[in-house]
């Protein structure tokens, strides 16, 4: 399977790093193909293909939005996802690391509305990088969970596999509107380890009876 990365600094390349190592194929999506984030990411990573960020959309399986989500707008405004799942791992953050569209909408529901021809899923957003890249916790016996939203059940049904191979248990917290609670909790989760000083090796578990 094909998976374009559209942003590829930290929470990008941590993604893409671990699932090349699954066995996906990489396509780096970037309109300026010599920026200094894609460079760095072809030096850590030389299996991954770099192309024009359309040309990347038309041959991806599944596409991934990993940008600063104030860039959102501007790049996916003209670009055709032809029904294609979008996963989208960004958060609006706001001064004094605030929710940046004042908890009215979800940055997903806006996303949703600049990408209109694709099926939006939020996932990777409710940690930092670090838990990207390593999310084992072989000290306990459950695994870190993902909580994802979406309103396309098939679309998430496919975002559940990638959680799966990147060792999460993925909880489906329901429709899209829901990616505003994880946006709060990605709010948390920044605000305890960049702003406070908590150690950034630290997740969210699914407990049942």
């Amino acid at each position: 399977m094909k998976l374009a990365f559209i942003g590829i600094g930290n929470v990008g390349f941590a993604l893409a790093n671990r699932l090349q190592q699954k066995g996906y194929e990489i396509i780096v999506a970037a309109d300026n193909l010599t920026s200094e984030t894609v460079q760095q990411a072809l030096m850590k990573n030389q299996n991954f293909v770099v192309q024009k960020i359309q040309t990347a959309i038309d041959q991806a399986d599944v596409v991934f939005l990993a940008t600063p989500f104030q860039a959102n707008e501007e790049i996916l405004n003209g670009l055709t996802f032809h029904n294609k799942v979008l996963v989208d791992c960004t958060n609006p953050v706001g001064p004094g690391i605030s929710h940046g569209l004042n908890s009215e909408i979800s940055g997903s529901e806006k996303v949703q509305q600049w990408a209109a021809s694709a099926r939006v899923v939020k996932a990777f957003t409710i940690y930092g990088f670090e838990n990207f890249a390593d999310s084992s916790y072989p000290n306990y016996n459950v695994k870190p969970v993902m909580l994802m939203a979406g309103n396309d059940t098939t679309a998430k049904s496919i975002v559940s596999k990638f959680n799966t191979d990147l060792g999460f248990e993925t909880i489906d917290t329901g429709k899209l509107d829901q990616a505003l609670h994880l946006e709060h909790m990605t709010l948390l989760w920044v605000k305890m380890v960049r702003r406070d000083g908590h150690q950034p090796n630290f997740v969210w578990a699914h407990l049942t009876k």
